[in-house]
Protein backbone atom coordinates (compact mmCIF):
# COMPACT_ATOMS: atom_id res chain seq x y z
CA UNK A 1 0.00 0.00 0.00
CA UNK A 2 1.58 3.41 -1.00
CA UNK A 3 1.04 6.65 1.40
CA UNK A 4 -1.40 7.98 -0.96
CA UNK A 5 -4.88 6.16 -0.30
CA UNK A 6 -6.28 3.74 2.65
CA UNK A 7 -8.72 1.06 2.22
CA UNK A 8 -10.51 -0.15 4.86
CA UNK A 9 -13.60 -2.68 5.21
CA UNK A 10 -15.83 -1.90 8.76
CA UNK A 11 -15.86 -5.34 10.71
CA UNK A 12 -13.53 -7.53 12.65
CA UNK A 13 -10.57 -5.37 12.76
CA UNK A 14 -11.23 -2.21 11.52
CA UNK A 15 -10.44 0.59 13.30
CA UNK A 16 -12.49 3.10 11.67
CA UNK A 17 -15.13 1.84 9.42
CA UNK A 18 -18.59 0.57 10.99
CA UNK A 19 -19.15 -2.81 10.13
CA UNK A 20 -20.88 -2.86 5.97
CA UNK A 21 -18.62 0.43 4.93
CA UNK A 22 -15.61 0.85 3.24
CA UNK A 23 -13.45 3.86 3.81
CA UNK A 24 -11.17 5.04 1.18
CA UNK A 25 -9.13 8.27 2.67
CA UNK A 26 -6.57 10.03 0.37
CA UNK A 27 -3.68 10.79 2.25
CA UNK A 28 -1.14 13.13 0.82
CA UNK A 29 -1.31 15.56 3.36
CA UNK A 30 1.92 17.60 2.13
CA UNK A 31 -0.21 18.20 -1.34
CA UNK A 32 -3.29 19.12 0.01
CA UNK A 33 -4.09 15.52 -0.99
CA UNK A 34 -3.71 16.80 -4.83
CA UNK A 35 -4.50 13.75 -7.12
CA UNK A 36 -1.63 12.59 -9.59
CA UNK A 37 -1.30 10.01 -10.98
CA UNK A 38 -0.41 7.17 -8.89
CA UNK A 39 -3.12 8.30 -6.56
CA UNK A 40 -5.72 8.36 -8.91
CA UNK A 41 -5.03 4.85 -10.16
CA UNK A 42 -5.14 3.60 -6.31
CA UNK A 43 -8.48 5.00 -6.16
CA UNK A 44 -9.94 3.07 -9.03
CA UNK A 45 -8.26 0.00 -7.98
CA UNK A 46 -9.75 0.41 -4.41
CA UNK A 47 -13.09 1.56 -5.64
CA UNK A 48 -12.88 -1.85 -8.00
CA UNK A 49 -12.28 -3.68 -4.72
CA UNK A 50 -15.39 -2.24 -3.01
CA UNK A 51 -17.64 -2.53 -5.72
CA UNK A 52 -16.39 -6.63 -5.52
CA UNK A 53 -16.36 -7.02 -2.12
CA UNK A 54 -19.70 -8.79 -1.16
CA UNK A 55 -19.18 -7.59 2.56
CA UNK A 56 -19.31 -3.83 1.12
CA UNK A 57 -22.52 -2.62 1.47
CA UNK A 58 -21.95 1.28 1.32
CA UNK A 59 -18.48 3.59 0.78
CA UNK A 60 -17.46 6.77 2.35
CA UNK A 61 -14.72 8.51 0.54
CA UNK A 62 -12.50 11.00 3.08
CA UNK A 63 -8.97 11.83 3.40
CA UNK A 64 -6.77 11.18 6.78
CA UNK A 65 -6.85 15.41 7.25
CA UNK A 66 -9.87 17.18 7.68
CA UNK A 67 -8.16 20.32 6.77
CA UNK A 68 -9.10 19.29 3.22
CA UNK A 69 -10.62 16.28 0.81
CA UNK A 70 -9.12 17.40 -2.08
CA UNK A 71 -7.19 20.50 -3.61
CA UNK A 72 -7.83 18.88 -7.40
CA UNK A 73 -5.14 17.89 -9.49
CA UNK A 74 -1.51 17.87 -8.50
CA UNK A 75 -0.43 20.62 -10.88
CA UNK A 76 2.97 20.30 -10.16
CA UNK A 77 3.30 16.48 -11.24
CA UNK A 78 6.12 16.11 -13.93
CA UNK A 79 4.37 14.69 -16.83
CA UNK A 80 5.04 14.58 -20.51
CA UNK A 81 1.98 14.81 -22.89
CA UNK A 82 1.43 11.50 -23.08
CA UNK A 83 1.26 11.17 -19.45
CA UNK A 84 -0.98 14.29 -19.30
CA UNK A 85 -3.94 12.95 -21.22
CA UNK A 86 -3.33 10.06 -19.10
CA UNK A 87 -3.88 11.72 -16.17
CA UNK A 88 -7.05 13.53 -17.56
CA UNK A 89 -8.12 9.76 -18.58
CA UNK A 90 -7.73 8.42 -14.95
CA UNK A 91 -9.87 11.65 -13.79
CA UNK A 92 -12.52 11.14 -16.20
CA UNK A 93 -12.45 7.16 -14.77
CA UNK A 94 -12.63 8.08 -11.31
CA UNK A 95 -15.76 10.24 -11.89
CA UNK A 96 -17.14 7.69 -13.67
CA UNK A 97 -16.75 4.67 -11.33
CA UNK A 98 -17.90 6.49 -8.70
CA UNK A 99 -21.13 8.17 -10.28
CA UNK A 100 -21.90 4.08 -11.69
CA UNK A 101 -20.82 2.75 -8.71
CA UNK A 102 -23.81 -0.10 -7.77
CA UNK A 103 -23.54 0.78 -3.94
CA UNK A 104 -23.91 3.86 -2.03
CA UNK A 105 -21.39 6.19 -1.31
CA UNK A 106 -21.23 9.62 1.05
CA UNK A 107 -18.06 12.08 0.94
CA UNK A 108 -16.86 13.43 3.89
CA UNK A 109 -16.13 16.83 2.64
CA UNK A 110 -14.10 18.88 5.23
CA UNK A 111 -12.06 21.84 4.23
CA UNK A 112 -10.84 22.17 0.79
CA UNK A 113 -12.95 20.55 -1.85
CA UNK A 114 -11.69 22.15 -5.06
CA UNK A 115 -11.49 20.99 -8.46
CA UNK A 116 -11.15 17.34 -8.81
CA UNK A 117 -11.95 16.90 -5.10
CA UNK A 118 -15.27 18.80 -5.71
CA UNK A 119 -16.08 16.29 -8.43
CA UNK A 120 -15.12 13.48 -6.71
CA UNK A 121 -17.42 14.99 -3.84
CA UNK A 122 -20.18 15.45 -6.02
CA UNK A 123 -19.92 12.21 -7.81
CA UNK A 124 -21.04 10.31 -4.84
CA UNK A 125 -24.36 10.11 -3.68
CA UNK A 126 -24.18 11.61 -0.13
CA UNK A 127 -22.08 14.42 1.25
CA UNK A 128 -21.80 15.60 4.95
CA UNK A 129 -20.02 19.07 4.37
CA UNK A 130 -17.13 20.18 7.73
CA UNK A 131 -17.81 23.33 9.22
CA UNK A 132 -14.58 24.53 7.34
CA UNK A 133 -15.61 23.25 3.81
CA UNK A 134 -14.52 25.24 1.24
CA UNK A 135 -15.79 23.97 -2.02
CA UNK A 136 -14.60 25.37 -5.68
CA UNK A 137 -15.38 23.90 -9.07
CA UNK A 138 -12.47 26.35 -10.81
CA UNK A 139 -13.09 24.94 -14.11
CA UNK A 140 -14.51 28.19 -15.89
CA UNK A 141 -11.17 30.21 -14.39
CA UNK A 142 -9.02 27.20 -16.20
CA UNK A 143 -10.91 26.66 -18.92
CA UNK A 144 -11.48 23.27 -18.11
CA UNK A 145 -14.54 21.97 -19.13
CA UNK A 146 -16.06 19.94 -16.34
CA UNK A 147 -18.39 20.24 -13.84
CA UNK A 148 -22.17 20.24 -15.65
CA UNK A 149 -22.26 16.46 -15.87
CA UNK A 150 -22.61 15.81 -12.09
CA UNK A 151 -23.72 19.34 -11.02
CA UNK A 152 -26.91 20.23 -13.71
CA UNK A 153 -29.13 17.45 -11.90
CA UNK A 154 -27.37 17.69 -8.25
CA UNK A 155 -28.32 21.39 -7.18
CA UNK A 156 -30.12 22.76 -10.34
CA UNK A 157 -29.62 24.46 -13.33
CA UNK A 158 -29.74 27.86 -11.85
CA UNK A 159 -27.28 27.08 -8.58
CA UNK A 160 -25.45 25.25 -10.86
CA UNK A 161 -24.46 28.06 -13.61
CA UNK A 162 -23.24 30.28 -10.70
CA UNK A 163 -21.32 27.65 -9.25
CA UNK A 164 -19.44 26.63 -13.03
CA UNK A 165 -19.89 30.26 -14.74
CA UNK A 166 -18.24 32.13 -11.26
CA UNK A 167 -15.67 29.86 -10.19
CA UNK A 168 -16.24 31.20 -6.88
CA UNK A 169 -15.86 29.48 -3.30
CA UNK A 170 -19.42 28.71 -1.11
CA UNK A 171 -19.11 27.73 2.37
CA UNK A 172 -20.47 24.94 4.20
CA UNK A 173 -23.72 27.63 5.15
CA UNK A 174 -24.20 27.99 1.54
CA UNK A 175 -23.28 24.75 0.23
CA UNK A 176 -26.15 23.32 2.84
CA UNK A 177 -28.68 25.87 1.78
CA UNK A 178 -28.16 24.35 -2.02
CA UNK A 179 -28.35 20.98 -1.68
CA UNK A 180 -24.47 20.33 -2.20
CA UNK A 181 -24.53 18.96 1.18
CA UNK A 182 -27.03 16.88 3.02
CA UNK A 183 -25.81 17.78 6.86
CA UNK A 184 -22.56 19.96 8.13
CA UNK A 185 -20.36 18.88 11.26
CA UNK A 186 -17.86 20.04 13.29
CA UNK A 187 -14.52 19.78 10.75
CA UNK A 188 -12.84 17.57 13.16
CA UNK A 189 -15.95 14.94 13.08
CA UNK A 190 -16.75 15.16 9.08
CA UNK A 191 -15.52 11.67 8.54
CA UNK A 192 -17.13 10.58 11.72
CA UNK A 193 -20.61 12.11 10.51
CA UNK A 194 -20.39 10.23 7.21
CA UNK A 195 -19.28 6.72 8.38
CA UNK A 196 -22.36 7.22 10.67
CA UNK A 197 -24.90 8.14 7.13
CA UNK A 198 -23.39 5.76 5.81
CA UNK A 199 -23.88 2.79 8.15
CA UNK A 200 -27.81 4.12 8.44
CA UNK A 201 -28.08 3.33 5.16
CA UNK A 202 -25.91 0.24 4.93
CA UNK A 203 -28.71 -0.94 7.49
CA UNK A 204 -31.18 -0.91 4.96
CA UNK A 205 -31.84 -4.26 2.49
CA UNK A 206 -29.09 -4.13 0.41
CA UNK A 207 -30.98 -5.55 -2.91
CA UNK A 208 -33.85 -2.37 -2.64
CA UNK A 209 -30.72 -0.06 -2.25
CA UNK A 210 -29.07 -1.33 -5.21
CA UNK A 211 -31.93 -1.40 -7.35
CA UNK A 212 -33.15 2.30 -6.12
CA UNK A 213 -29.97 3.48 -6.73
CA UNK A 214 -30.21 2.29 -10.50
CA UNK A 215 -33.70 3.65 -10.48
CA UNK A 216 -32.73 7.16 -10.01
CA UNK A 217 -29.35 6.94 -12.04
CA UNK A 218 -31.77 5.47 -15.20
CA UNK A 219 -34.36 7.78 -14.56
CA UNK A 220 -31.61 10.77 -14.26
CA UNK A 221 -29.13 10.25 -17.11
CA UNK A 222 -25.86 11.51 -14.89
CA UNK A 223 -24.03 7.81 -15.87
CA UNK A 224 -24.41 8.90 -19.37
CA UNK A 225 -23.80 12.73 -18.66
CA UNK A 226 -20.68 11.67 -16.80
CA UNK A 227 -19.40 9.56 -19.11
CA UNK A 228 -19.92 11.94 -22.09
CA UNK A 229 -17.97 14.92 -20.16
CA UNK A 230 -15.04 12.33 -19.28
CA UNK A 231 -14.55 11.95 -23.44
CA UNK A 232 -14.85 16.27 -23.44
CA UNK A 233 -12.32 16.53 -20.58
CA UNK A 234 -9.70 14.28 -22.10
CA UNK A 235 -10.04 15.90 -25.71
CA UNK A 236 -9.46 19.00 -24.14
CA UNK A 237 -6.08 17.41 -22.42
CA UNK A 238 -5.65 15.82 -26.27
CA UNK A 239 -5.70 18.89 -28.28
CA UNK A 240 -6.59 21.73 -26.60
CA UNK A 241 -4.74 23.52 -24.03
CA UNK A 242 -4.63 21.05 -21.07
CA UNK A 243 -4.53 21.41 -17.32
CA UNK A 244 -2.34 24.23 -16.08
CA UNK A 245 1.42 23.01 -14.91
CA UNK A 246 3.56 24.66 -11.87
CA UNK A 247 6.47 24.32 -11.56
Amino acid sequence: MAELTNYEVGGEGAQRAPEGVALLQLDRPQARNAMNTLMLEEILEHLAAARDDGAVRALVVSSTDHMGLSAGADVREELDEDGRERRMQLFADVYDHLTDFPKPTVAACHGACVGGGAEVAVACDLRVGGSNLRLRFPGAALGVPVGPARLATLCGLSVAKYLLLTAKEVDADMALRWGLVHKVAPAPATEDAALTLASQVAANPPEAVAQLKRMLHEWDGVVERSQKEGEGQVEFQRSGPGLPYES
